[in-house]
């Protein structure tokens, strides 16, 4: 295993992520807040799937930062990881989110209105494997971004990556699984992680980079298909 055994990642104590928040300009951001907590009403046992604030703005940021203008997300939820992509649209931009919950969906629906970003949302419900492929074949997306049903990762990124043009950016959530990817005996949604992770990180189509975001985001940028050999 390579470590740099000078190098350690700083321990995020409450007060250190309140910190982080506000020199990052994250917080309040008092839909994103609302919306946490009308998920957490709704549907409590589900609602850490919320993004975190941090990672909410990270995702707007590189929309921003990469001039998306194609976006595809697999795993709606409650809507607000689609909220904060689309915000980060370039004019004229458009996101797909996939998801197989109305209910779920509602919520979501209700809050892009909200935010003034349904115009820039289409959502399509059913098995996203299936609306990945109906998808046009050539490389033509900016962004996308994976946070959906874990033993499905494989799938979603095999049907994106072919997807994306050079350059483009895939971002896969919950890669680090709480820190069980590296248990001696994973849970099954732990164990597909570490299976994904293992799938991504072969991959000569894309150069890819693991954050410790969240609960792990992974970044990963299309290769041009003749640097696709490195």
């Amino acid at each position: 295993m390579l470590r740099n055994e000078t190098l350690r990642n700083i321990a995020l104590t409450p007060e250190l992520h309140d910190y982080l928040l506000v020199q990052g300009r994250m917080v309040p951001d008092p839909l994103l807040a609302e919306l946490a907590e009308r998920t957490r009403e709704a549907i409590p046992d589900q609602a850490h799937m919320v993004v975190a604030p941090e990672e909410a703005a990270l995702l707007t940021f590189l929309v921003r930062l990469l001039g998306a203008r194609t976006i595809v997300e697999v795993g709606t939820f409650t809507g607000s990881s689609s909220l904060c992509l689309a915000r980060g649209l370039a004019p004229g931009g458009t996101l797909i989110t996939c998801d197989v919950s109305a209910e779920w969906t509602a919520l979501a629906r209700e809050f892009w209105t909200r935010a003034g970003v349904s115009d820039r949302i289409e959502l399509r419900l059913g098995p996203a494997v299936s609306t990945l492929r109906a998808l046009p074949a050539e490389p033509h997306l900016d962004l996308a971004f994976i946070d959906a049903d874990k033993p499905g990762y494989i799938d979603y990124w095999e049907e994106l990556v072919p997807r994306m043009r050079p350059g483009g950016l895939i971002l896969v959530d919950n890669t680090l699984f709480s820190g069980e990817v590296v248990a001696e005996f994973p849970g099954v949604k732990a164990a597909a992680v570490h299976a994904f992770n293992d799938h991504a990180r072969k991959d000569e189509r894309v150069e890819l980079v693991m954050l410790p975001v969240a609960d792990g985001l992974t970044l990963a940028r299309r290769l041009p298909a003749e640097a696709s050999s490195f």
